[in-house]
């Protein structure tokens, strides 16, 4: 059909992963009557490319250790994976641990069981065999999933700045120094990407 988008082939992520990251990023920020959701925004795509980047390689972490584990959360990132191992080795073990409670991997859990395995990661109450701490995987993956729904298009979320035009963010606009000093008033302007597209 002409104008349609052909859909978006996972680089990094297997069938498996690429399901439960579209199933988790669908919960973290479903559709509702505020705006668009993680999926329909390309969040998965976001955090598949960055996989291939930089960032999923770790070029940029410290990584050799030694690793110490037992520390808060707050005082950095303290585990052996890069970001893109952190997933493999997570998503593997969030679906096997799925599977021994409730019969299914988590994308083919209702909704309302997914929610439930999503908290009890965060709370770090979800037994996974290879990432010792769990509620690290839910920081990474809701912090990802998050910059993908707000980065500029051009990295693969926030498909037609979807989410700019919810919260009425200009983007990339060279001048909107005016209306910062309006509180209160509606920008009338939609956003511009760093591309130049405009909503």
């Amino acid at each position: 059909m002409p104008g349609q988008q052909t859909p978006y082939r996972p680089t990094f992520f297997t069938a498996a992963e690429w399901m439960f990251i579209n199933a988790a990023a669908d919960r973290l920020i479903p559709s509702n009557e505020d705006g668009p959701g993680a999926v329909e925004l390309g969040v998965p795509e976001f955090i598949d490319r960055q996989m291939e980047s930089g960032y999923g390689h770790g070029e940029f972490w410290y990584m050799s250790g030694p690793f110490v584990t037992d520390v808060d959360f707050t005082l950095g990132y303290q585990l052996q994976f890069t970001p893109r191992e952190f997933y493999r080795a997570a998503i593997a073990d969030i679906d096997q641990a799925c599977v021994n409670m409730h019969g299914h991997v988590f994308a083919g859990l209702d909704a309302a069981t997914q929610d439930s395995v999503l908290e009890k990661l965060q709370a770090g109450a979800l037994t996974l065999a290879h990432i010792a701490k769990p509620a690290e995987f839910f920081i990474q993956l809701l912090a990802n999933t998050k910059e993908g729904y707000f980065s500029d298009p051009m990295y693969g979320g926030n498909r037609h700045m979807g989410s700019w035009k919810m919260i009425g963010f200009p983007g990339a606009r060279a001048d909107f120094a005016d209306w910062m000093l309006q509180p209160g008033r509606v920008y009338p302007l939609g956003p511009v990407s760093i591309q130049g597209e405009k909503a």
